[in-house]
């Protein structure tokens, strides 16, 4: 049941929550400063590892790329921390909440519309800042291939597909947390994680098509090249298609979809413009070494237990009253005394403040996570190696840190917090050498 001793504990919170807040704060922006320094430091000059493939031209275009999406960072970073204060210990989700309570009264509904409305301020407040990166950064190095007219339908799709799909999750989940009792959060887990297993079937065939076009692949050579490698990798999948990412942006990649059977391999065609059958193949081969050595498999029951731990936490700390007091939230109180799961009509609070404090404290695993995301790449690139030829994905990976401006000196801190992918310099040398015919190109 509710603590009835919210002033020591709450105040703890209070504390806690604030001191990790700031040095999290700190911490970005000590490593985007250092970000920053290290790129601008080594802009004048490509690397010699690099410097008989990528021109200066190119280098630099890729340092001052890092350096706008560096800054634009920093604006985000602020605007979300003053978001999350503004949302906890400033009041901004009680008083939401209270408005909404003397309005709509106590209810399924009320906390609907809480989670509603929380989603619809935040994803407003951030709209500026989303802009300014896609109309302003992207467009200013090219990137950017999206009209407003598209952005805006993008968004009013997005908008409809997360209200269709997530308000009835959404209501499940709250109901549950009402109405199951103690272990509310073991059930909730169940249907979260079978809604992500059905998603993951489903999105392929009718969410992606929404916001996409995905013709088959018509390439006769690299259709050969990749079917071939498949059989050998005794890999099957539905189909080969092709996606028109450059509708939207003139970056490139590859990616496999969907679920079991329904999985897919999309290429987006400004990949297909850029690489050779022959590097297009390696890049897939990649691909597949995730699939060999089951990453794919061993992030998702990472991701499941991670969620059963979290929403197991969130069933006790749901429980208690400095919870919620701790957060500058006042809970609704009636007929407490009476819940089986302790916490009538607070269950959309207790969603949203878990969603809120909890990054704030896994931040400080990012390392961690990061590590393994790029031992899995190295161990990606062996097989692609041992099944294509190495010095193709060595070439198609510069031409793809080219093409898509990625710095070739990040600092070594930043990799450690934030690189799910080794760096160039890290990730070539334990590749064949690419053609040394390629010559320096312009971007």
């Amino acid at each position: 049941m509710l603590s009835h001793d919210p002033f020591s504990p709450s105040l703890l919170l209070t504390l806690g929550f604030a001191a990790a807040l700031t040095l999290q704060l700190l911490v970005r922006l000590w490593l985007v400063s250092r970000q920053v320094r290290h790129v601008a430091r080594h802009r004048a000059q490509v690397p010699a590892a690099f410097a008989q493939h990528i021109s200066l031209q190119a280098h630099q275009k890729a340092a001052d790329y890092t350096l706008a999406k560096s800054r634009t960072g920093l604006l985000d970073l602020g605007l979300s921390t003053a978001m999350l204060l503004a949302w906890t210990l400033l009041g901004g989700l009680d008083a939401l909440n209270q408005v909404l309570l003397e309005w709509l009264g106590q209810g399924l509904h009320q906390q609907l519309a809480l989670l509603a409305a929380f989603s619809l301020i935040s994803g407003l407040a951030g709209l500026p800042l989303s802009l300014y990166q896609t109309f302003v950064v992207e467009q200013r190095f090219g990137f950017n291939k999206l009209t407003a007219r598209l952005w805006l339908m993008d968004l009013l799709k997005s908008s409809l597909v997360a209200a269709v799909i997530g308000l009835p999750l959404a209501a499940l989940i709250l109901w549950l947390m009402a109405s199951a009792g103690a272990l509310w959060w073991l059930w909730a887990w169940g249907v979260w994680a079978g809604f992500n297993l059905l998603l993951m079937w489903l999105y392929p065939t009718l969410i992606a098509p929404l916001f996409n076009r995905f013709e088959p692949l018509k390439d006769e050579t690299i259709r050969e090249r990749v079917t071939a490698l498949m059989q050998r990798c005794g890999f099957a999948a539905k189909g080969l298609f092709v996606m028109d990412g450059s509708r939207r942006s003139a970056h490139a990649n590859a990616y496999f979809t969907g679920f079991g059977a329904a999985k897919r391999v999309v290429f987006y065609d400004t990949l297909l413009k850029q690489l050779s059958p022959a590097e297009v193949e390696a890049v897939l081969a990649h691909e597949l070494g995730h699939f060999k050595h089951r990453h794919i498999a061993k992030r998702l029951v990472a991701l499941f237990a991670l969620s059963l731990a979290g929403l197991a936490l969130l069933g006790w700390l749901s429980q208690q009253l400095w919870f919620y007091t701790g957060l500058g939230v006042r809970p609704s109180l009636d007929m407490v005394l009476a819940s089986s799961s302790g916490m009538a009509g607070n269950e959309a609070l207790a969603l949203l403040l878990f969603l809120l404090v909890a990054p704030v404290f896994s931040f400080f695993l990012a390392p961690v996570m990061s590590y393994f995301s790029r031992r899995d790449e190295f161990q990606a690139d062996a097989y692609a190696a041992s099944q294509a030829d190495g010095s193709q994905l060595a070439s198609a990976l510069l031409t793809l840190y080219q093409d898509n401006a990625a710095t070739l000196t990040p600092d070594p801190a930043y990799v450690a917090f934030h690189y799910s992918h080794p760096p160039a310099i890290e990730r070539l040398a334990r590749l064949p050498a690419p053609a040394p015919a390629l010559a320096p190109t312009a971007p």
